[in-house]
């Protein structure tokens, strides 16, 4: 139906077909009006003005109400991604710095994966491990071969794969080691972080992960690492895929009963897993980490000697990079300010405890994203952080060492 309507009437009534009607729906509707172009303008603004821009605010409240309190995100809400950027709902786009914890370092929606993800569950997407599949051999042999060990074992999440890792090195120091019934210990580094599962948190040394969890698990001590855990970007961002990979004498430890996953090892997700190590390998992404994050602390470390007040090290391996503030000189604001204003001028990063920002953009980021992030940087040092130093509060020192309840070490 063809109806030509001013934009005063538009904006007036808009309000109140909004919630029933698409904006595409009012714009198609209004493509044979003479004056489509105008409408249409004035659909786009005012819903960019009115509706969208309490969205986010919407969605972060919705979240606040319904959802548990674990994790306190940057004010952000994500509609879109491609590649390293990311928009929101009312369409203002953002430089991704964290890629969901490495989980989407191939980049954020990439055509292969999405494809591969597309074909596969129009076919099959689960049959659990009581029966084979056509794809989780494929995958198996894909990334064995890949990074020369005999056999790996199938989970989901990266916690997943720890508790396996976990469970697996205990039964094969029972069965090979014969070590004495329960006396097994599991070393571990300190400051370590795998995840918040019970058995995971009894090997951290982080008092926010541990107190009020209690009792932790027994078995545990410090340090060494022997098999591979893989997950996050095994699933290239579109599904959790983990696995634990380990020579036979290791992996034939366990046994049909002992352990498994109903979702573990599903054609869906081996489909995934496959596509996304392709990307990996023929992108040569590893290749691009070590070339970009060179290139990166460079850059980071010319903003470091700008501001060295600030900024009390740059540090990382490849596109893993962190920097560390001077709590003194940073204070009373903190990492989490920091990224609200990286946020405010856009581009995406997360803290790490008060005083430490984490820069862990996708492994496909551009040189000029890298570039601009640092200026960004750069701006917040030099422009935002002087006034936010004046307006905000005083805070507590944040200089006193905390003791892990662990390990008694003190950390900062």
């Amino acid at each position: 139906m063809a109806v030509a309507i001013s934009t005063k009437r538009l904006k007036n009534s808009l309000n109140n077909i909004i919630n029933n009607v698409s904006v595409v729906g009012v714009r198609r509707s209004l493509s044979s009006s003479s004056s489509a172009s105008t409408a249409a303008a004035a659909v786009a603004e005012y819903s960019k003005s009115t509706s969208t821009s309490t969205s986010s605010q919407q969605l972060i409240q919705l979240e606040h109400q319904y959802s548990a309190h674990n994790y306190h995100p940057v004010p952000i809400v994500f509609s879109q991604a491609k590649g390293s950027c990311v928009w929101d709902p009312e369409g203002n786009k953002y430089i991704d710095f964290l890629s969901a914890y490495s989980a989407v370092n191939q980049g954020h929606c990439h055509p292969r994966i999405v494809k591969a993800l597309q074909d596969q569950v129009q076919k099959l997407s689960l049959s659990s491990r009581a029966f084979h599949n056509d794809k989780f051999p494929l995958f198996a042999q894909h990334l064995t071969s890949m990074l020369g060990y005999d056999m790996l074992l199938p989970m989901n999440t990266g916690a997943e794969g720890v508790e396996t890792a976990l469970k697996l090195a205990r039964k094969w120091g029972y069965d090979k080691k014969k070590i004495p019934k329960d006396e097994a210990i599991i070393v571990s580094c300190c400051g370590c972080f795998h995840g918040r599962t019970l058995a995971v948190i009894s090997m951290s040394c982080d008092n926010e992960a541990t107190r009020g969890f209690g009792p932790l698990l027994s078995g545990h001590l410090k340090v060494d690492f022997g098999d591979k855990i893989l997950g996050k970007a095994l699933g290239g961002g579109v599904m959790p895929v983990s696995a634990v990979l380990a020579d036979k004498d290791v992996m034939l430890c366990i046994r049909p009963g002992e352990h498994g996953s109903t979702f573990g090892g599903n054609p869906l997700a081996s489909a995934v897993a496959i596509a996304s190590l392709d990307v990996l390998k023929d992108e040569k992404l590893a290749e691009r980490s070590a070339q970009l994050g060179e290139e990166l602390r460079k850059q980071l470390t010319k903003v470091q000697q700008k501001f060295p007040q600030y900024i009390k090290e740059v540090r990382g391996r490849g596109l893993f990079n962190a920097i560390e503030f001077s709590a003194k000189d940073l204070s009373p604001v903190s990492a989490y300010d920091i990224c609200l204003k990286l946020k405010d001028r856009g581009v995406l990063a997360k803290p790490t405890h008060d005083t430490i920002v984490r820069l862990t953009p996708p492994l496909s980021i551009s040189m000029e994203e890298l570039q601009e992030a640092s200026k960004t940087l750069q701006d917040v040092l030099e422009l935002d952080l002087p006034e936010m130093r004046k307006s905000m509060p005083e805070k507590e020192s944040h200089s006193a060492p905390t003791t892990c309840d662990r390990c008694g070490r003190d950390s900062l």
